[in-house]
This record gives structure tokens, sequence and C-alpha cells, in this order.
């Protein structure tokens, strides 16, 4: 299948830049988050109105959702499964962008932010309760641990991938699905209904993958007491 245009590789191109794709457009996604929080918060005033009411709309729903989830012990997590959340719900949109791409259809970019969960649940368990978060994987009793060792550690190993490949699956099948209606049907904006359909699974692939980040912090803070 032939790749789709895509704007910045053929401009960098030109320029005899070589910068691989799916970087490229994460970065450009950073840099957006990054340009709008700074001016979010440069324009912070006591009393809100338009952009700050909107951004602590969002921001202030999705920390109250997320202490709902994990209660007040998740709170300090705030920072990683909001930024986490903004992140894949941008890469997630860009794609919808003729000409762009949208970094979460590789499937190395969900997996680098499976890793990460995965890393934090485990360093969350261990720091709350040491070495004895160890004895999870074990079962409650020492004659099971051949056998429920194994299992547990099969089933964590799962949320990497559970993760990686429903989000990168999602997106994928949403971006061919919108070449191939552009490719066959766009001069009758066939494309425009699953457009605005991927919009909202767009929101949803990124809600999920934040809820169940939440969860699985959640489950190892739970472990440790």
């Amino acid at each position: 299948m032939e790749h789709p245009f895509l704007i910045l590789p053929w401009l960098l191109d030109k320029a005899h830049i070589y910068f691989h794709t799916n970087v490229l457009y994460s970065w450009l996604i950073i840099v957006f988050l990054v340009v709008v929080a700074k001016l979010a918060v440069g324009s912070v005033k006591m009393i809100p109105a338009g952009g700050q009411n909107f951004f602590e709309v969002v921001i202030g729903g999705f920390e109250d959702f997320m202490i709902d989830v994990m209660g007040h012990e998740g709170r300090p997590f705030f920072p990683l499964i909001c930024t986490l959340f903004l992140y894949i719900l941008c890469m997630n949109w860009i794609g919808l962008i003729p000409g762009m791409g949208s970094p979460t259809a590789d499937i190395n970019t969900p997996l680098s932010m499976a890793i990460v969960v995965f890393l934090t649940t485990h360093v969350v368990g261990l720091k709350h309760h040491g070495a004895g978060y160890i004895k999870h994987f074990l079962g409650p009793v020492s004659w099971l641990a051949p056998l429920i060792l194994p299992i547990e550690l099969i089933s964590h190993l799962s949320r990497v991938l559970s993760l990686t490949f429903r989000l990168f699956g999602n997106v994928l099948g949403e971006d061919l699905v919108l070449a191939i209606l552009l490719l066959l049907a766009g001069a009758f904006f066939a494309p425009l209904p699953m457009m605005f359909l991927a919009i909202f699974t767009s929101f949803v692939q990124a809600f999920i993958f934040s809820l169940l980040t939440m969860l699985y912090i959640a489950g190892s803070i739970e472990h440790a007491h």
C-alpha cells in the first residue's frame, strides 16, 4: 500500500534533513503542548476568562475524575497521567489532518508509553511497600508460589501488550480507513462522517489508556497497604 503524503517529512527531505516520521510528529506535539501550557500559565488571572476557563474545566475535571478512581493517594501521579492523556489525544488527532501523521499509528510510540506505565506501576508498589511488594506475586501461601509467580508475571507483562496494541491497532485502523475513503471517494466527501467518528474514538482511546494507567497504579498502591 502506498504511504500517504506527509508534509513535514517532505519539507525536511527537500532540505536534505532526514528525521524519523514518527519521532518528528511526536516532537511537534510536544512543542505544541509546551507552547500551549506556557501561554495558559502566562495568562492566569484571579478571575478566569476565555482560555483559562477552558483549561481549568478540562484539567480540573480530569483531576477530579482521577481522584474518584485512585483516591487522594493518586494525586501525585496527576501530572504523569494527565500528560499522557493530552499527549495521546493530540497524537491521535493530528493524524486526522490531511498531510499529517499520527505517531500512535507507529507501534513504537504506544510501546514506549506502555513501558513507562509498567515501570511506574511497580516502582510505586516498591516505594510504598518496599521489598514486601514482591509477596504480591507469590500468592497467599508459600506452597502456591511456583504456580502463582508465573501467572502474575505473565499477567503484568501482558499489560504492556494490551496498552500497546489497543492504542496502536485502533489508531492505525482509523488512519487506514480514512486514507482508503479519501482515495476512493474523496471528491464526494465520503471521509467526513468517518472523520467525525474518528475524533470521538481518538478521545476514547486516549481516555482508556489513561484510565488503565490509573487502575494499574492504584492497584500497586492498594497492594502496598
